[in-house]
């Protein structure tokens, strides 16, 4: 009994020898990515877009799609979902292959505004300092708006506003829910997901988005069927 109690401890302390090794490695990425550039100034740029579209000049539908198929307890969690990380890993392992990645929406504009899209350990580390630190300056809605204007949606469109105009000559604020789910699901792959280059994708896409919509309570199943 004593010995099993020896290497429980022995595991806990190498527990938290590990967590702090990589929490020290992600916050050396993230310090380094602020040297060149800090948050605020990163994010000045994006809300100083020409066309940048305010969080209360979006579509109701369209922010319901992108929760929904994105992050749908985004209102709920901090900076990180534990609850979204555990059950990406267990869909991943569950599916053999890797569909889901647990980030959260202020994760995605960690990632969009302060890194590149290395996709790393180290990468993901410095990740989630940036989204605590953008959690602690911007609220929940602001953080939501970063992210539709920093977000690549295809065809060369580099926010929501251009994307809104682009595909259907509307602002996001007159989007339906046939061009709102559409348009939420392009980010995830724009080179895949863009109509003008896989239009069959685009559309299972959509529908995926739909799907989603329906199963967090957005819209009813009578509804998405009008669309697919």
């Amino acid at each position: 009994m004593k010995l099993l109690k020896k290497i429980l401890i022995i595991l806990l302390i190498l527990i938290l020898v590990a967590i702090s090794i990589l929490a020290i490695i992600g916050y050396s990425y993230y310090s380094d990515a602020l040297k060149k550039k800090s948050l605020i100034n990163r994010v000045e740029e994006i809300t100083n877009k020409e066309n940048y579209t305010s969080f209360d000049q979006l579509s109701k539908i369209y922010i319901d799609a992108v929760i929904a198929v994105e992050d749908h307890r985004y209102y709920e969690h901090g900076a990180v979902d534990p609850i979204g990380i555990a059950r990406a890993f267990y869909t991943n392992i569950r599916d053999g292959k890797f569909d889901e990645g647990g980030s959260t929406i202020t994760q995605q504009v960690a990632k969009n505004i302060v890194f590149d899209q290395e996709q790393s350990l180290t990468r993901k580390l410095g990740e989630i300092f940036a989204a605590y630190d953008l959690e602690k300056n911007y609220t929940k809605d602001e953080i939501f708006a970063i992210y539709v204007n920093s977000s690549y949606f295809g065809d060369g469109y580099y926010c929501i506003y251009d994307a809104s105009k682009g595909y259907f000559n509307k602002e996001p604020k007159d989007l339906n829910l046939s061009e709102a789910s559409m348009l939420a699901g392009i980010p995830n792959a724009p080179s895949v997901y863009s109509t003008s280059v896989n239009p069959d994708l685009a559309k299972k896409r959509q529908s995926h988005v739909l799907n989603k919509m329906v199963e967090y309570g957005y819209i009813t199943q009578e509804e998405a069927n009008t669309v697919q």
